[in-house]
């Protein structure tokens, strides 16, 4: 079940969405977007860092298992490491500069995102 209401107050507008009931595994209640205008950037950034963050997580994983199986050179070594470091790095930057405190999105039955 999908329901949209919209609210109009003076000069503003707010649009809130509510998708679904709830998962009988779950106590949890309907999901609710809200999309208040200049709220919608900060999402849609957001859950594009999630995203970038759950890439650069699992790349991680990859290049420490790789490391362990020795397939890795010292210079690939090095190149992974810096490269990764400088994501992070430029995630953190970017969660400051917009205000995002926590990339995590909680994903309703399934769990969170991001460990």
């Amino acid at each position: 079940m999908m329901h949209v209401e919209a609210n109009h107050d003076a000069g503003s507008c707010r649009v809130a969405m509510e998708i679904g009931g709830p998962h009988p595994l779950s106590t949890a209640s309907r999901m609710r977007v809200d999309l208040e205008p200049g709220k919608v950037e900060r999402g849609l950034l957001k859950l594009v860092l999630s995203l970038v963050e759950l890439i650069r997580q699992v790349m991680e994983k990859q290049a420490m298992r790789r490391l362990d199986d020795g397939s890795l050179t010292s210079g690939e070594i090095d190149r992974l490491g810096t490269g990764l470091m400088e994501l992070e790095s430029k995630i953190k930057d970017l969660q400051e500069q917009f205000e995002i405190d926590d990339l995590n999105i909680e994903l309703g039955p399934i769990g969170r995102l991001l460990d």
